[in-house]
């Protein structure tokens, strides 16, 4: 009988030596885990404010093509005029 309850005395306290193991490797774990995905968190913030601005750079180049392909239209226009005069002499 005094086996019996030393046997489980000390299963009881390996038990609770395996627990509070895992508890503080889990916590550690955790907090391990934790970091990493706030610094990964603050990567992928890092990467879309880059593109954000990227995008903004691209949109300004986007709005102002536009605008310049119909000054370079007139700007055709008026040279294939000039020549046009050119041609007929200076005459209207």
């Amino acid at each position: 009988m005094e086996q019996i309850a030393v046997a489980l005395i000390t299963a009881g306290l390996g038990f609770v030596g395996v627990m509070i193991t895992n508890y503080f490797s889990n916590k550690s774990l955790s907090d391990k885990v934790t970091h990493q995905l706030e610094v990964a968190q603050a990567v992928t913030d890092t990467k879309i404010e880059e593109l954000t601005r990227e995008v903004r750079t691209h949109n300004n180049f986007a709005q102002r093509i536009p605008v310049l392909e119909e000054k370079m239209s007139v700007a055709n226009h008026r040279i294939d005029d000039l020549e046009r005069h050119e041609e007929n002499g200076g005459r209207i």
